[in-house]
């Protein structure tokens, strides 16, 4: 139910929240900004949950497991997840235009693609629950590690609002694939 109802609410919300944010940073960006500063060159210790590198072998397994099991759609959505919510940061980026040192920051794409991989570990591994503590502890890092360093603080929730949007998406493929594989096996 709520892989089939978040992706719409998602959406809008990361859409409402960047209209209403508008330039500048709020009071809780600023709280996180000022706390960064005070950790020091120790922050960026944080940047590794969101280390395209690593999040790329993360994805890389999480597909090859799919292709194993045979579930080829589930694998396609899974391949073009990353990709198309990337295309989607890049484009809201430009509509909002919210700038942090110069740089197009809302929503924060770091945080968008390890949410997405993160995401998409917990439907491969069928909604475990070790596989849930894992993903929400990591986003959760991964959000604190942008927030205090390149992002705003809001800008990591813009990121998670689309990018739970876009795994729930993936979700919904995951549940058709499983639905599909036992009607087949009753015949």
């Amino acid at each position: 139910m709520i892989a089939r109802c978040w992706p719409p609410i998602g959406l809008v919300a990361m859409l409402l929240l960047g209209w209403a944010l508008g330039q500048g940073p709020t009071a809780v960006d600023t709280w996180f900004q000022q706390l960064g500063s005070d950790m020091g060159s120790s922050r960026t210790a944080f940047l590794v949950f969101t280390y395209p590198p690593a999040l790329t072998l993360v994805l890389v397994a999480v597909i090859v497991v799919t292709l194993r099991r045979r579930q080829w759609w589930l694998a396609v959505a899974m391949l073009l997840s990353a990709p198309l919510s990337t295309l989607v940061v890049q484009v809201c980026k430009r509509i909002f235009g919210r700038e942090k040192g110069g740089a197009l920051c809302y929503p924060s794409g770091h945080t968008t693609f390890a949410v997405v991989v993160l995401g998409l570990l917990v439907v491969a591994a069928g909604i475990a629950v070790w596989s849930l503590v894992v993903a929400v502890t990591l986003g959760l890092l991964a959000m604190f590690g942008q927030a205090i360093t390149y992002h705003y603080f809001t800008d990591t929730i813009g990121a998670v609002l689309l990018a739970t949007s876009v795994v729930c998406m993936v979700a919904l493929v995951a549940r058709r694939e499983v639905e599909a594989a036992s009607a087949a096996r009753l015949t």
